[in-house]
């Protein structure tokens, strides 16, 4: 697993449906390395933070085979890293294989898989069409958070290196499994 794409993004008023909601779901790739802090992103807005963000849900990582998935759905979108609002967009991330509490190298930093991402009205405001969260709910396709245990640095083309595995946690996948049918989506 490798960053194919580092994501940050900008705090954005949107006018949507005749309501300004605040986000920072817009992001878009930066050609320099990101710092990996404690609880997000430095330079990156979350303008939630009750439900992404802090010590559990500090980086959001995305697979770019999940975007060809999801591309033929939305053929007018003018399709970006950060589309997701992933901080690291990797080339190979498998939710179905990654377990909560399993720990990776990348760069100067050390990450946690923590849980998974649940979507919200933002991803239906960032494609444009809200059908995109059920869309989303309908797979097993919800990127993964991580904790940060040691901050620092990440670039395009650094690795992940597993340094521990977790198999008796449930992996990413089934976590997000189980909030779905909890959500009856």
């Amino acid at each position: 697993m490798k960053i194919v794409s580092t994501n940050i993004g900008e705090r954005r008023v949107i006018d949507w449906k005749g309501e300004l909601v605040t986000t920072g779901s817009f992001k878009f790739a930066v050609d320099k390395p990101i710092f990996l802090d404690n609880n997000n992103v430095k330079g990156d807005e979350i303008s939630d933070r009750e439900s992404h963000g802090g010590t559990l849900q500090a980086i959001y990582g995305y697979s770019i085979k999940h975007y060809d998935f999801f591309k033929p759905a939305y053929p007018g979108l003018d399709w970006q890293f950060g589309m997701f609002g992933e901080n690291l967009t990797m080339n190979d991330l498998d939710e179905t294989t990654i377990h909560s509490g399993d720990t990776f190298k990348v760069g100067e930093a050390i990450l946690e898989a923590t849980v998974q991402r649940n979507p919200c009205y933002k991803l239906g405001i960032r494609f444009n069409d809200m059908k995109i969260v059920k869309h989303f709910w309908n797979t097993t396709f919800c990127g993964v958070y991580f904790k940060v245990l040691q901050t620092g640095n990440v670039k395009v083309g650094d690795a992940f290196i597993q340094i521990k595995s977790c198999p008796e946690n449930p992996t990413i996948a089934e976590l997000y499994s189980a909030k779905r049918i909890e959500k009856g989506e």
